[in-house]
């Protein structure tokens, strides 16, 4: 197992990256894929989040309103705090079960990560940063998630910085142009990300150490 970071600031491209590096053959563990499963209803975290927030961040039908949610969360910063607090550590648990499946296969295995320049992982062969202007984000946010200019603005403010991000990166992709310029550069990352050192036991060992 080769084991890769993924990371991108909200209005990257982060995903797409990650589409396409699945199509290549890479093995993705999506930290917001797994958070979507563990708040389904009937687990533990969502009557845990419900408890703490309260049932208006519940659909009718039980499921999580996430817009409800985050209203609450990132407006505050006590109340996206107790998030985090509660939402992270069953989150990397289950991060740790998928990359242990993994660890004797021969498989690039890319976390997705959006927070991992916040939270910086040792241990890894790589740390891909998708990279693009603020101001494309924001336009991407507006106009394809629906943001208002200010609230796509707030929520970047909220993530680390631009800068931040790229200081951890050993790979950048940028995505600031067209979609085959994109695909292109995710072909030659391919190309490299195979060719780097299997994972060892003492590499998750610094992953794991916080």
């Amino acid at each position: 197992m080769i084991l890769v970071g993924l990371t991108g600031g909200i209005g990257s491209g982060k995903s797409s990256v990650s589409a396409h590096l699945s199509e290549l053959g890479a093995i993705i563990i999506d930290a917001d894929a797994i958070v979507r499963e563990l708040q389904q209803p009937g687990r533990p975290l969502l009557a845990a989040l419900a408890e703490r927030f309260g049932s208006g961040i519940l659909h009718a039908d039980g499921s999580l309103d996430r817009a409800s949610l985050a209203a609450l969360a990132f407006g505050n910063a006590d109340a996206l705090a107790d998030l985090n607090r509660m939402v992270h550590p069953v989150v990397g648990r289950e991060m740790s079960r998928r990359i242990d499946e993994q660890f004797a296969t021969d498989h690039v295995v890319v976390l997705d990560i959006p927070l991992l320049a916040e939270n910086p992982r040792q241990g890894l062969a790589a740390t891909i940063v998708v990279d693009c202007p603020v101001e494309v984000a924001v336009a991407r946010l507006v106009t394809m998630r629906g943001f208002t200019r200010e609230d796509a603005g707030a929520r970047i403010a909220q993530q680390a910085s631009r800068e931040e991000r790229l200081a951890l990166a050993t790979h950048v992709v940028h995505n600031d142009g067209s979609l085959d310029h994109l695909r292109r550069q995710i072909d030659r990352l391919w190309q490299e990300l195979q060719s780097l050192p299997p994972t060892t036991a003492e590499d998750l060992d610094r992953y794991r150490a916080r």
